[in-house]
């Protein structure tokens, strides 16, 4: 079975035996797939793929037969998957991979990676954050709208927080925070030149998450400015879970890197899950989503697959004979 994770820091790929996807072999590209007026580029795509899976095949099974599932995880996929979607039936069956094969958004194979095949919510707290649930009917999804609309409670959005604060205690306003203050000037310089380095920058949402340990130090220090923003955080986030999870009740798993702020963040995520949603069950996070990929196609593979299959963020088809030789 094969696996595929395709993010902004590149592409990654696994391997596991069929049913096993916990002995996954995995390799990594550092580079990331383009996008372009079709959205994401599947011919790239194939172009970074196809050498991760000949090396897989090299080192997992020289001998054997390719593939007998597919499971692709990608940032976009949703909106901007249409060019995979056309592409890749034919182009994977041309290297012989003619069985089962799952598209999915990374928030799919987030929540796969986390949870599994079984109902329930996902978190992922990361530069941005979205919520996904499903009681394998319908998928449930919440925010996921990017740093300018959305992700509240995520890295970019507690980055940005914790500069306001600070800006406002640079320019004498009510609601700044000096320790703020300091640790942005520490980290950015003086904070009159921040705005014309920031504001062009296409990583933009990367830079205010670079802000957001900062505001958790500070917070872990006594700040009560930071506190009271790792505070809304941790509340955004569970206005996420409670919107997705079915029935207000079953099985949550918090993923992303934001977590690795640590009792910061993650002690008032767990105070405001108990207090507003006593019927969610919190449980640690299976694996990350390339594991999710791998565990998609095993589901596949077994012909276990149970979530819904909505075409845009899980799109399936039980083969693959080429272009147009699909059956969804």
């Amino acid at each position: 079975m094969l696996g595929v994770d395709s993010g902004g820091s590149g592409l990654r790929a696994a391997l596991a035996p069929a049913g096993a996807p916990g002995e996954a072999v995995a390799v990594s590209g550092s580079q990331p797939v383009r996008t372009s007026a079709r959205g994401i580029d599947a011919g790239h795509f194939l172009e970074l793929l196809l050498p991760l899976v000949r090396e897989l095949r090299e080192r997992v099974a020289p001998e054997g037969e390719p593939p007998v599932a597919v499971a692709v995880g990608a940032a976009g996929m949703a909106t901007l998957g249409d060019d995979l979607r056309a592409t890749l039936p034919g182009a994977l069956a041309a290297q012989g991979m003619t069985g089962p094969l799952a598209l999915a958004a990374d928030a799919v194979t987030a929540y796969t990676g986390a949870l599994g095949v079984r109902p329930g919510a996902v978190v992922a707290v990361g530069t941005g954050m979205i919520a996904l649930g499903t009681d394998l009917r319908d998928w449930r999804r919440a925010d996921g709208w990017g740093h300018l609309l959305g992700d509240s409670g995520g890295g970019a959005w507690l980055g940005r927080a914790g500069l306001e604060a600070a800006y406002r205690a640079f320019d004498g306003r009510a609601g700044g925070s000096q320790a703020l203050l300091a640790a942005a000037e520490e980290r950015f310089g003086p904070l009159p030149g921040l705005p014309a380095q920031l504001y062009p920058r296409p990583d933009r949402a990367a830079v205010l998450a670079s802000f957001a340990p900062d505001v958790a130090r500070c917070a872990g220090e006594g700040d009560p400015t930071a506190a009271a923003l790792l505070t809304g955080a941790a509340s955004h986030v569970v206005d996420a879970v409670e919107a997705v999870l079915p029935g207000r009740e079953g099985e949550v798993a918090c993923t992303g890197g934001l977590l690795r702020l640590g009792t910061p963040l993650t002690e008032p995520v767990g105070e405001e899950l108990a207090r507003r949603l006593p019927g969610a069950r919190v449980v640690p996070a299976a694996g990350d989503p390339l594991h999710g990929a791998v565990v998609l196609a095993s589901a596949l593979a077994s012909g276990a697959q149970a979530l819904p299959v909505d075409g845009r963020l899980l799109w399936c088809a039980t083969s693959a004979s080429g272009p147009g030789g699909v059956e969804i």
